[in-house]
């Protein structure tokens, strides 16, 4: 199976530069299977369910959410009709939506597709992410019920991201994670079959702070002070990501590649 994920889109200019190359990434490539993470494709805080349609109908098969999940209202109703949304498998339990789900790609083939929330250096306490992964994990067999499992894990810190990919390490596809919007250097298929990347870094305009126009973080970093919201930049997008490929029997990872595609970063792209 050919997989990509896409790491998180970053506003307006995010959301065009996706349905814009998403497409022909997809024909290009003959990617059966794509995940977005879209937590903050709504002016960098959430998602609107307006805004993960357009994901959806640029050739996402599953968006994924974040901390950010319903930031913009309007998701908490969109995630209950929708279930190619998917939340934070580890959120409160009272929460809309489910954090994980079986879909299949465009041959029949079972994906599970979850996502985790970390807790070290995040602004609140999220339920232990490592028993609710095994959760999911003991009732979907990778190469059983599941012929490939991505799972999102959406951290603050490298460590604990390293930590699940090695928990996960011979029962998932794909460990990939989210939320810094810096891509990492250090993907890789783990002893198990597992492919791990602890970052896939933003779609959107890197001459920016993590996404945002620089002026206002710039000034808060620099006087302490705050002047204006945050604003998503608007300049040249990078489409950040990973390529997996996988064996249908087994599941596990037989090639992982980083994905750069367009804007300022160095391309990069399975050929």
């Amino acid at each position: 199976m050919k997989i990509l994920f896409l790491g998180d889109v970053m506003g307006r200019a995010g959301r065009a530069a996706v349905v814009e190359q998403l497409p022909r990434l997809r024909e290009e490539w003959r990617l059966d299977f794509v995940v977005v993470n879209g937590e903050n494709a709504s002016g960098g805080m959430g998602l609107t369910g307006d805004h993960a349609r357009v994901l959806l109908a640029a050739g996402a098969d599953v968006v994924t959410l974040g901390d950010h999940a319903f930031d913009q209202k309007d998701m908490l109703r969109f995630i209950e009709t929708e279930q190619r949304v998917i939340r934070p498998v580890n959120y409160a339990k009272e929460a809309p939506g489910k954090g994980a789900r079986l879909f299949e790609d465009r041959r029949g083939r079972k994906v599970l597709v979850t996502q985790v929330l970390g807790q070290v250096f995040m602004k609140r306490a999220f339920d232990d992410p490592f028993s609710a992964m095994d959760t999911v994990l003991r009732a979907h067999p990778l190469g059983g019920q599941a012929q490939a499992i991505i799972v999102d894990v959406h951290c603050e810190a490298t460590s604990e991201k390293m930590a699940m990919g090695h928990f996960c390490n011979g029962r998932a596809s794909l460990v990939v994670g989210t939320h810094t919007h810096v891509p990492t250097a250090d993907a890789m298929i783990l002893s198990g079959g597992t492919g791990y990347l602890s970052d896939a870094g933003m779609c959107g305009d890197y001459d920016s702070v993590i996404g945002m126009e620089k002026a206002e973080p710039m000034r808060r970093f620099v006087t302490g002070m705050t002047r204006e919201k945050f604003s998503p930049a608007r300049g040249a997008v990078t489409l950040s990501g990973v390529y997996l490929e996988t064996d249908d029997r087994s599941g596990h990872a037989t090639r992982i590649v980083p994905v750069r595609v367009g804007g300022h970063l160095p391309p990069s792209a399975p050929v």
